[in-house]
């Protein structure tokens, strides 16, 4: 057998595509322990705080005259904040400041998004991020993740390890040809998984640093963009066929061996061809997830569930037609089925029979079965040929209308009043992005039926008053589930997505609707709420997958509601992150509740793996401009169950703070360093599990 560590892993065989080091947990190298301090910390938007660092901190972390001496507590730069942001009339200019304020105030960002989530989540998701998206271009001052083009072609692994972060949990990726329903934007469809990754931390509590925003340039098809002077992206037409399959597959390869399995790949605004091959070529090698096909079912499946509290009967008793036959509608319509066949025990095949799909050369009916794309043949049932929406409404007479055409204005006003003289509460949900791309209005909905639609979109809707009553708008937005589904992915160490997975979020969060929000025609709970939300939508994802034999995480926890909801409130609020605590005691100002946020954690040119060693460095402590090698000890953290939290605290604190924890945690567990014998066992097991697990 070869020595040669290529061969190591397997035995006798390559482990090209990163398959089996990735089934292992991922080991934590030596870690340096570098204090910020000074302009430098000004300049880190992670840990600088502005006015609200104390006296104390400035005096400690070297900030003397690099600040007006006015100290301003986290709550009135929040305040003074909001108010800039409510004079700006036009909503691209909101987009632009909160942005500015994440790159160099990253804590007072989140804060600011937590504390005013429904005011801000169309400034930083859609509908205005579509158009930051058009104009990217001309709005971009600095780079937020990674940008991968054909360029970088064979040395994606490369790049991948440029990105100064190590712990990566949570990647959003796209191609940019299909931004919500705005088509090609190429490289300029980076806004996306920003904005995404902003609400995976502010709605779902994952830490920041272990997201990935990453954009895949293979050019563009927009010949305006081509044309652009300020276009940020490759100047060529797309890339198609094997030289992007051959793109992709790097790309997915290198993110596994870089980050291991357990790393969760979201993939974005791909075109429909590409978003479902890539979803069904990696789904059982990779944590994948798409979010407009699975995420959009899984929210559109929440409110349906919610809605029979209005409508009645069951899934099973209604009729479904759809408009748009793409990756949002087929998605849909399958989970539809699913959630159905595992309600009454029918086989998919049979359920499928209830729903019906128009696209764009009409009802898709068998007699059109040959010219189909796959991913629509499932939905070819017997049927005359139906030209146009309206007559497939007269035709099919569904209870429940949905639109994800990507196509404003097709619920007509003789399309809507058809519904209502089928059906007494007539569900219409026009669920297209951004608003402009809209089916209809809520306006529109509640008059041409005269008041009885209950209706919901993708973008939000003002609340509208007709005959006296108010009708609030439900909002199918993805962001009710994805950030949660991830949370749960995360607290179980899953190493794959199952749609049971997908149901159980459905169900989740169609269980936060109460009788306050039905009376005022609500299939969503608010947004207020969705940090509470989104800990039960990852409690119940993170159960399915303990019962699924997915989770790698064990024992699993007793109570998962509370292990996400504080993981959640760890992340966003322990000392360092949101809170703006004082410091209470230490000649450094520094104490477990000062948030002086000036340790940063990375890998040392070099190693320092003696456990004596890292003891000594630990408990007499160093410079605050200095570093420590940890080695062994944080290596036996990150595999040793009961000092996992201990790890992740490790993160995001001051030198102080640090140091206490550590000597600590070194009483506590004085076993495990100073017998290497029994490390080594820790270790070996930890291991040894990981493997069978991903053998499993």
């Amino acid at each position: 057998m070869s020595n040669d560590a290529d061969y190591t892993v397997a035995g006798r065989c390559e482990d090209v595509y990163g398959e089996d080091a990735a089934s292992l947990d991922q080991p934590v190298t030596p870690w340096t322990v570098t204090v910020a301090s000074g302009y430098s910390l000004l300049r880190d938007p992670r840990h600088n705080k502005g006015l609200a660092f104390t006296e104390n901190e400035r005096d400690s972390h070297y900030l003397r005259g690099l600040l007006p001496p006015v100290f301003l507590t986290q709550q009135i730069q929040e305040k003074k904040l909001m108010h800039n942001i409510r004079q700006y009339q036009v909503p691209l200019q909101r987009y632009t400041a909160l942005m500015e304020l994440q790159e160099r105030n990253e804590r007072l960002f989140y804060k600011l998004l937590i504390d005013n989530v429904e005011e801000l989540l169309p400034v930083v998701y859609t509908p205005t991020v579509g158009e930051a998206c058009q104009k990217y271009g001309s709005i971009f001052k600095r780079p937020q993740g990674l940008y991968i083009s054909l360029k970088e072609k064979g040395m994606i692994l490369e790049v991948l390890k440029n990105w100064p972060e190590r712990s990566v949990q949570v990647i959003v990726v796209t191609d940019g040809e299909r931004i919500l329903g705005l088509g090609d934007l190429g490289c300029q469809g980076m806004g996306i998984p920003v904005g995404k990754l902003s609400l995976y931390t502010a709605l779902g509590g994952v830490r920041p640093s272990a997201c990935l925003p990453i954009t895949i340039d293979v050019g563009t098809n927009n010949e305006k963009l081509l044309n652009d002077e300020f276009y940020i992206g490759l100047r060529q037409r797309r890339a198609t066929g094997q030289e992007y399959a051959e793109l992709l597959h790097e790309f997915m390869t290198a993110v596994k061996q870089n980050y291991g399995e357990k790393v969760l790949i979201q993939f974005e605004d791909f075109a429909n061809h590409n978003a479902f091959e890539l979803l069904a070529k990696y789904s059982s090698s990779h944590l994948v997830f798409n979010d407009d096909i699975q995420g959009t079912a899984s929210v559109v499946l929440a409110g349906l569930l919610a809605s029979l509290r209005l409508l009645g009967g069951t899934l099973a008793d209604h009729r479904f037609l759809f408009l748009g036959a793409g990756e949002a509608g087929t998605g849909i319509a399958e989970l539809i089925a699913l959630e159905i066949s595992k309600q009454t025990g029918n086989p998919i095949e049979e359920n499928r029979k209830k729903i019906w799909l128009v696209d764009s050369k009409g009802l898709i009916v068998d007699s059109r079965k040959e010219s189909l794309q796959h991913f629509k043949k499932p939905w070819a049932h017997e049927h005359e040929p139906v030209k146009t929406l309206v007559d497939a409404v007269k035709a099919i007479k569904p209870t429940i209308l949905i639109g994800t055409s990507g196509v404003g204005k097709q619920f007509t006003k003789e399309v809507v009043e058809a519904m209502a003289s089928l059906n007494e509460k007539p569900l219409i949900m026009a669920l297209s992005n951004p608003t402009s791309q809209a089916e209809c209005t809520a306006e529109e909905a509640y008059t041409w039926t005269e008041g009885r639609a209950i209706f919901a979109s993708g973008s939000p809707f003002d609340p509208f008053e007709y005959n006296g009553k108010v009708f609030v708008p439900g909002q199918a937005n993805n962001a009710y589930i994805f950030p949660g589904f991830g949370l749960g992915v995360i607290i179980s160490g899953a190493i794959r997505v199952h749609d049971d997975m997908l149901l159980a979020a459905s169900e989740a969060l169609a269980a936060q609707v109460t009788e306050e929000h039905y009376e005022r025609g609500m299939i969503y709970p608010p947004f207020s709420d969705i940090r509470k939300i989104s800990a039960n939508i990852a409690a119940k994802v993170a159960a399915k997958a303990y019962e699924l034999g997915l989770a790698s995480h064990l024992p699993q926890p007793k109570d998962l509601v509370k292990s996400c909801g504080g993981l959640g409130s760890k992340y966003l609020k322990r000392p360092g992150f949101i809170r703006n605590n004082r410091a209470t005691n230490g000649d450094n100002g520094a104490s477990f509740h000062c948030c002086c946020c000036s340790v940063s954690l990375s890998q040392p040119a070099v190693p320092d793996t003696s456990s004596s060693s890292v003891r000594k460095r630990i408990v007499s402590g160093v410079q605050p401009t200095g570093a420590i090698h940890l080695g062994n000890y944080l290596g036996s953290i990150k595999n040793w169950i009961a000092l996992q939290e201990v790890a992740l605290e490790c993160q995001d604190m001051n030198w102080g703070t640090f140091k206490t924890l550590m000597t600590d945690a070194l009483v506590r567990y004085e076993e495990i360093i100073s017998d290497p014998t029994y490390l080594d066992g820790v270790l070996a097991e930890g291991a040894t599990k990981a493997t069978a697990i991903a053998d499993a």
